[in-house]
């Protein structure tokens, strides 16, 4: 009998010492998870930044600023322009 009892509260303590690691193990995760969504929405605020910015930099008003000003290109006038017929 008393070996059932000693069984018994063996049994016991091993079943809240694995209840009490399953929840600090349950925190940890649980922790890491939320850093991993604060880092996830970071991410994304600055995905949205960099597409507003290359909407930017890719208007045909700047780019058409870009070849005039930097690269000196200009539109052939209508003698320098020439149709090529098959």
């Amino acid at each position: 009998m008393r070996i059932v009892v000693f069984v018994l509260i063996l049994a016991n303590v091993a079943t809240a010492i694995g209840v009490v690691y399953a929840r600090h193990e349950h925190r940890q995760l649980f922790i890491a998870f939320k850093h991993l969504e604060r880092e996830r929405d970071e991410l994304n605020i600055d995905f949205g930044r960099l597409q507003l910015e290359q909407a930017t930099w890719a208007e045909s008003n700047r780019i058409d600023q870009v070849a005039r000003n930097r690269l000196g290109m200009a539109f052939p006038s209508a003698d320098e322009t020439v149709v090529v017929r098959p």
